[in-house]
């Protein structure tokens, strides 16, 4: 779940030739000399800079065979400001050392951060070519405060996320915060982008209606689960937990569509679920990795709401807990990679 997760990394990988096919498309129907290409929830891992050098990569590829020069590329990571961007820009030469073996020239070659919430806008009018965002979208603006009675008491007691004994309006609320969120994404890229442009989106969501989809619902399960451990050990208080909620939402398919009919500015090219497995060669995903990459989204939140001092407790009790779950089934989860071309 978050940009050192090995499922990340795997999911890049199988969808890599479209991203690629995406942008160099692009590229041969617009031609730019200067392509504005944003990768939106960058976070700050290995994985931020090998996407845009695979797109800088292909695009090199195609001017290679149809004899044009390469454009330049403007760069821009965004993310929360607070988001570690210093450790990104130490890996900028690392960076740099590898366009220059490539068609590109560092000189060719501007990157720029922009710090601030994608729901919303974050670039000038008709400025971008290509947008792109992996595992980000499924992390709402905000936890939905409907969630919450008129006294401040939560209508979801015991529970985080959408459970299968959570209250209707518990996946209503989540639901109709997503399609805000959503909504207000398009909206904003919509202005972004050039006419023709494309983005390429990649989020968790999942295979049908059912919101109690285990293979996203699970690690929500398993960390209430924690949270409740902590309670009985009195660690923890119960005022404190019961007001703490997940602010994430696993969409589907079907609910993409009606707010992208809706909002009306983007023409799907693309829009496929895959599956993700959890347990990897040599056993890379065990509970202590998976809970890691939970954490990694997740402690930010969590010390604001309950202090620093349960962290680490924490996620020691959440790791057993996904090593215990694991061990009975392999945690699949579902994402959904999604093309759209901006229309005029």
């Amino acid at each position: 779940m978050n940009d050192n997760n090995e499922q990340k990394r795997k999911a890049l990988e199988m969808v890599k030739h479209i991203t690629i096919d995406t942008i160099t498309d692009l590229y041969l129907s617009t031609t730019p000399e200067s392509m504005g290409v944003a990768d939106l929830g960058c976070s700050s891992g290995p994985n931020t800079f090998s996407v845009l050098g695979d797109l800088i990569g292909g695009v090199e590829e195609k001017c290679r065979k149809i004899q044009r020069a390469t454009p330049e590329f403007r760069l821009f990571l965004n993310d929360l400001p607070t988001n570690d961007f210093n450790s990104i820009f130490l890996a900028l030469p690392e960076f740099y050392g590898k366009v220059k073996r490539g068609q590109s020239s560092p000189e060719a070659v501007f990157v720029a951060a922009v710090a601030g919430s994608f729901y919303g806008r974050l670039f000038p009018s008709k400025s971008l070519h290509f947008v792109h965002s992996s595992f980000s979208l499924h992390w709402l603006s905000q936890v939905p405060p409907e969630l919450f009675d008129q006294s401040g008491k939560s209508i979801n007691k015991g529970k985080i996320y959408i459970s299968e004994s959570s209250p209707k309006s518990v996946t209503e609320a989540y639901s109709s915060q997503f399609h805000k969120d959503f909504r207000v994404f398009l909206e904003s890229r919509s202005q972004e982008l050039i006419s023709g442009g494309r983005m390429v989106l990649m989020f968790l969501g999942r295979p049908g209606r059912d919101h109690t989809n285990r293979g996203n619902t699970i690690y929500w399960e398993l960390l209430a689960e924690a949270f409740a451990r902590m309670l009985s050990l009195g660690e923890i208080e119960e005022e404190k937990v019961e007001s703490y909620k997940t602010h994430f939402y696993a969409p589907s398919i079907d609910e993409i569509e009606e707010i992208l009919q809706m909002e009306g500015s983007f023409a799907i090219d693309r829009l496929d679920k895959f599956e993700m497995g959890g347990n990897y060669d040599n056993n890379i995903e065990d509970g202590k990795s998976m809970a890691a990459a939970v954490r990694a989204i997740q402690e930010t939140l969590i010390t604001h709401h309950f202090g620093g001092g349960i962290i680490d407790r924490l996620f020691e009790i959440y790791a057993q807990l996904l090593d215990e779950e694991m061990s009975k089934q392999e945690i699949k989860a579902f994402a959904l990679l999604l093309v759209l071309r901006k229309l005029i």
